[in-house]
């Protein structure tokens, strides 16, 4: 079951004047940028841990990991974009007060702002050529659309007028099964095919419904049972008859309902709850992980996504500490009641959105965690680590080694996914289109000319 995979998080940014001076979100965003990327501001920047850092449309930050082919890898260095972006904030900071301004920059790892504009949190497989990608599709789709149980972060919204707790950030954005625009008409699958690898052999799966998650425990489960299920349709291994009458009316519907007792129509006209699917899903990856080698890592997401689903289906604040949005659900709920508010009241509002304040010291999320609130996957040594050093076992250390090198250098260069490039003279583009190849002779050459002081991250 080897695969790579990748997610790419966009960031809602924020500025709190203390006073009345309008600052414009992009220069906000410079100064972020400029602690991080010498010299790179506004261009695409990569990393020494082999992940990229851009803006993306809206004035969004935007993180990319590196390229992982371990889920725990992946992990470390989703919650290492976190840490990156929360690093920034004080020197951002102190550039304002050099200019005379003072104020408060927030970062928020969520999917929705204040205007109902969204942005969002995109996963991508690495997939075999070979197999019918439409086929694939009509299987995965009614997984994705029903994964939001376990995985949607939760968001308060008003519908005519009165609040409603909703499971999913993004289920109300989503317009289309399949479309190759993340913006416009966003949809459950995106077709852009942009392999980054050999397109004779692979193809990219780029799922844009998922919400960011703040737990750990749900990008662990979220990732896993994808990629579980993923191999199982690549071979063959599917359910019949299990196509939704209307995916995007169900992803919608499902997300309307914290008690998930909301039914929605199959093709065939029978009507399950989102439960009851992501439990045929789970039945049938039992099946096919009894055929596979055994696989101590996916034989544990399965568990824990039986466990998951067991549990939501006694009482869905069971999963307190593992899912976003149960965990948010009982923060707020738990406000309520000692305070005796309703959740129309502006703070619930708040709360809603400062689960997602990526600043340790006051994001809920993390004071939370720091009363044992929530579930840890990866130890946080990791995820520091992870900020500065890249996967050591796919194409993103080649690509880190690389840039490394060139700082320490004082080289110009170009980096991409797949190729890095020494820029004037004694030009020099290297190719690297295989993305679980950590080695490349060439970079193992530059790296030897300088001293390994100098090529610390």
């Amino acid at each position: 079951m080897k695969r790579i995979f990748g997610m790419e998080c966009e960031y809602g940014l924020t500025f709190s004047p203390n006073g009345r001076i309008y600052l414009p979100i992009e220069k906000i965003l410079g100064y972020i940028f400029e602690g991080l990327i010498p010299n790179s501001w506004p261009s695409n920047a990569f990393l020494t841990n082999g992940a990229r850092f851009y803006q993306d449309t809206g004035c969004h930050p935007e993180y990319s990991t590196p390229e992982c082919d371990d889920i725990f890898d992946l992990i470390v260095h989703e919650k290492a974009g976190d840490r990156i972006l929360e690093s920034c904030l004080p020197a951002a900071e102190e550039r304002l007060r050099e200019e005379g301004l003072s104020g408060d920059i927030y970062i928020f790892k969520n999917n929705t702002d204040s205007l109902g504009n969204t942005y969002g949190c995109h996963e991508n497989f690495l997939m075999r050529r070979d197999v019918d990608f439409w086929k694939v599709a009509e299987q995965l789709i009614p997984f994705f659309v029903t994964r939001q149980v376990f995985s949607g972060a939760g968001k308060v919204l008003k519908i005519s007028g009165k609040p409603h707790y909703f499971i999913s950030q993004r289920a109300q954005h989503i317009h289309e099964k399949t479309s190759s625009s993340t913006t416009s008409s966003r949809s459950i699958i995106n077709t852009r095919d942009e392999p980054h690898a050999d397109a004779e052999r692979y193809r990219r799966l780029h799922i844009i419904l998922g919400d960011s998650n703040m737990s750990e425990y749900a990008v662990y489960l979220k990732v896993g049972t994808a990629t579980l299920v993923l191999s199982m349709v690549e071979d063959g291994c599917i359910i019949p008859g299990i196509e939704l009458e209307d995916p995007v009316k169900a992803i919608r519907e499902i997300s309307r309902d914290p008690t998930l007792k909301k039914r929605v129509r199959l093709d065939d006209g029978r009507e399950f709850t989102g439960l009851e699917i992501q439990r045929m899903y789970w039945e049938r990856a039992s099946e096919y992980l009894q055929t596979q080698p055994p696989d101590k890592v996916m034989l544990d997401i399965l568990n824990e996504w039986g466990r998951v689903l067991s549990g939501l289906e006694e009482d869905p604040m069971l999963m307190v500490k593992e899912v976003d949005w149960v965990t948010k659900k009982w923060m707020i709920q738990s406000y309520i009641d000692r305070r005796g508010c309703g959740w129309d009241d502006p703070r619930v509002a708040m709360m809603d959105l400062q689960y997602h304040d990526v600043n340790r010291k006051r994001g809920l999320y993390y004071l939370l965690a720091a009363r044992g609130k929530t579930a840890k996957v990866v130890e946080e040594e990791a995820v520091e680590r992870a900020m500065t050093v890249p996967p050591q076992s796919t194409r993103a250390k080649v690509r880190g080694d690389f840039i490394r090198f060139a700082r320490a250098k004082n080289r110009s260069y170009t980096v991409d996914w797949t190729y890095l490039k020494l820029n004037g003279y004694w030009e020099e583009t290297i190719l690297c289109m295989d993305p679980f190849c950590a080695f490349n002779r060439r970079v193992d050459e530059l790296l030897a000319q300088v001293p390994a002081a100098r090529l610390n991250p």
